[in-house]
């Protein structure tokens, strides 16, 4: 086989970005896995062009040119741009493939707009495409390992496509990381709850630090696990043993079942200066939390004393809280949820919206069922833009009444400024107060009080809200056409809608079959 130019592209943004948050911070949240398909690809003696596209650059000018293959990976709010991408790709003779979190989650809609779609995919999965790289229209071709690759390319493998990218990163540089994939815990709404634990080579996490120590004086380090540490000790030695004390500073997300004392105490020691744990709700999911068993303001006083011990040992914590859940009723999760900011004021609060990203995860097949699902575009769908199921316990306006007043109280010039005066060190602060007034806080805030605005005095939003039109409010669809700018003219027809029901309507169909073939 004739090498083929295969151009890669990493969506991190859906659009051009103007935020510091963005400045500053893109070009640390690339994706893992393009940069392994670059290598793959590459070691199978292809020629390789990689970007990751942050909404600074010029996109234009960025992307490869002249190519055969071209791989784009994608969240869901950047779905919108990729399938134009694809077109345009497509309209050059290229043959297009999407993979990353959207291809996973929606499919059946993907296949509409590319050739191949992928979702869990190893290095063999990479090489039937390869092989085959042909169009596969008007219907794309989904291919899927099974289950999470048991390895991926390690950084001095991808160090190639992982160095021009922090390079786009004006002050903090954060090199990707993968001790583990998939999760031991079965939150029904997240996307790895059916993906079974695996822990990645310890070994190749050590050489891989080794390697860093040759690169920076003291790298910074971000796991993308979901779940970091379950295999605690493990982890800790591969760590301990790539170089002296304190020589790497990481960042990871885990549970606070996890971050016992014994084991802060061996993070503190390891370096790790940011811990990402999640809190999720005051009345259900206790197992990540050690609370079980316990709910509302008892369960906010526990997590509230855990995670301010977790700052004797670690400098930065945020705590992540899902709103909309179908066990809130009225105003007291939201106050319960201030009432922790008092209790933990140096914490950084991170919202999500409750969103149903197409199959992802099991508790979205019945909310579809419940006909619970609005067809938002996929460029809101990021968990803070747009929530797509409507809420159970709750009208639209005392929705977002009480998660603006929740936003506004974790926001507010006191709760700043106590979360200041708590914080250890200058760029502890810094961060801070950079997130809060950037768009995952004031922006956030001013983006919530327009839906708000809109709902009260647009009953043609309030209908779509409620899901008895499907007409898309101008409101959205100027956002759209904005951040699309001369993207939007290769935008396909129809890409703006979707089948908000299409997990129910292929689970149904499954199952019709299923029934036909042993009745």
């Amino acid at each position: 086989m004739s090498p083929l130019k295969i151009g890669l592209i990493d969506l991190v943004s859906k659009g051009p970005a103007n935020t510091l948050w963005a400045k500053i911070m893109h070009a640390n949240l690339a994706s893992i896995m393009p940069q392994v398909i670059a290598a793959w690809c590459e070691q199978e003696g292809h020629e390789v062009t990689m970007i990751c596209y942050t909404g600074y650059e010029d996109l234009r000018k960025e992307l490869p040119d002249n190519v055969d293959l071209v791989f784009i990976s994608s969240f869901t709010q950047a779905a919108l741009l990729a399938y134009a991408l694809s077109n345009y790709y497509r309209s050059q003779g290229a043959v297009t493939v999407l993979g990353g979190p959207h291809a996973r989650c929606y499919p059946d809609d993907a296949i509409l707009y590319f050739d191949y779609v992928l979702g869990f995919t190893n290095r063999s999965t990479i090489a039937e495409i390869l092989n085959d790289c042909t169009p596969h229209r008007p219907i794309g071709k989904q291919l899927s390992a099974g289950k999470q690759p048991a390895y991926f390319c390690g950084v001095q493998e991808r160090w190639k496509f992982i160095e021009p990218t922090l390079k786009k990163a004006p002050f903090l540089q954060i090199v990707p990381m993968l001790g583990s994939v998939g999760c031991p815990y079965t939150c029904p709404f997240c996307i790895d709850s059916t993906v079974p634990y695996q822990p990645l080579d310890f070994q190749t996490i050590k050489s891989d630090l080794q390697f860093l120590l040759t690169k920076y004086k003291k790298p910074w380090i971000a796991f993308h696990d979901p779940n970091f540490g379950v295999r605690f000790e493990e982890i800790m030695e591969a760590i301990a043993s790539a170089g002296a004390p304190k020589s790497f500073r990481f960042i990871a997300e885990s549970s606070l079942s996890i971050l016992t004392e014994k084991h802060l105490n061996q993070l503190h020691q390891n370096g790790f200066v940011a811990l990402l744990p999640g809190i999720e709700s005051w009345y259900e999911l206790g197992n990540k939390s050690k609370a079980s068993h316990i709910t509302g303001v008892n369960k906010v006083n526990q997590v509230a004393e855990h995670v301010n011990n977790i700052f004797r040992y670690v400098p930065y914590v945020q705590t992540n809280f899902v709103l909309g859940l179908d066990s809130d009723e009225g105003a007291e999760p939201f106050e319960l949820t201030k009432r922790f900011i008092d209790q933990s004021p140096n914490a950084f609060p991170g919202f999500s919206l409750l969103t149903a990203f197409g199959e992802a995860a099991p508790l979205n097949l019945e909310y579809q069922k419940q006909e619970r699902v609005l067809p938002f575009p996929f460029h809101f769908l990021n968990n803070h833009l747009a929530m797509n199921i409507k809420p159970k316990n709750y009208d639209w306006v005392e929705f977002y009444d009480k998660v603006i007043d929740v936003t506004s109280y974790a926001f507010s010039p006191k709760a700043m400024y106590r979360r200041f005066r708590h914080a250890r060190g200058i760029t502890v602060r810094w961060m801070n107060i950079m997130r809060a007034i950037s768009s995952e806080g004031w922006g956030r805030l001013r983006f919530y009080r327009e839906i708000k605005q809109q709902l009260v005095g647009n009953s043609g939003f309030r209908n779509y809200f409620e899901g008895k039109t499907q007409q898309l409010p101008e409101f959205y669809y100027n956002i759209i056409k904005r951040d699309l700018g001369i993207w939007w003219q290769w935008l396909p027809e129809n890409a703006l809608s979707h089948n908000a029901n299409a997990y129910l309507h292929k689970t149904m169909k499954s199952e019709r079959g299923e029934s036909e073939r042993t009745g």
